[in-house]
């Protein structure tokens, strides 16, 4: 995966994700959009802590930087076998610039990631706050609803009673709220 794939793939992934959740749960699109953020963040940090931990990869090195290679002492005429192990501790030295050299190309690309994941994190705390603050109004909203729906069925409830104590006295059901079941009530049946 090359690393303009990789960028395209830290940016599109929350994207989707965020449409698509966004799409299936209209109604928590708050928080969809906080997980997009926070996806996006940790996207952007694994992408940077996979660029240090395979920096020795060529597609972190600009093109045209090959790696350096140490000469072989070995081939000398007539002192060439007694240089054999200056020639592997060259080597060795050798290695150990090139990973140098790799770590440090591939440093400014992994704290690239890295900032742009501390970015989003520091872009989701008003996130978060305002799906908290989101969350809580339609949670009070709810509430409300509950609580209305509940005195009407309390009226009913209470409708109800008076209108079974009226089947039970032996009066025919009416409405307790029209004017002719008041004036029923308070008179009595006529003979």
């Amino acid at each position: 995966m090359s690393l303009d794939a990789l960028h395209i793939l830290t940016w599109i992934t929350p994207a989707v994700v965020a449409l698509v959740a966004g799409f299936l749960l209209r109604r928590r699109f708050h928080w969809i959009a906080l997980g997009a953020v926070l996806l996006f963040a940790a996207l952007n940090a694994a992408a940077g802590i996979y660029a240090l931990n395979h920096f020795s990869e060529p597609r972190w090195s600009p093109e045209g930087s090959a790696p350096l290679s140490a000469p072989s002492l070995s081939e000398t005429p007539m002192v060439g076998e007694f240089l054999v192990p200056l020639d592997s501790a060259l080597e060795g030295v050798v290695g150990g610039v090139n990973d140098f050299r790799s770590f440090q190309q591939a440093l400014p690309i992994a704290l690239d990631f890295l900032a742009t994941s501390g970015w989003a994190l520091l872009v989701s705390f008003p996130l978060v706050i305002l799906a908290a603050c989101v969350s809580f109004a339609n949670a009070r909203r709810r509430k409300a609803e509950f609580t209305k729906y509940r005195a009407t069925v309390d009226a009913l409830k209470d409708e109800l009673e008076q209108v079974k104590r009226q089947v039970a006295a032996g009066y025919p059901a009416h409405s307790a709220h029209s004017a002719d079941a008041e004036a029923y009530r308070l008179t009595g049946p006529e003979p």
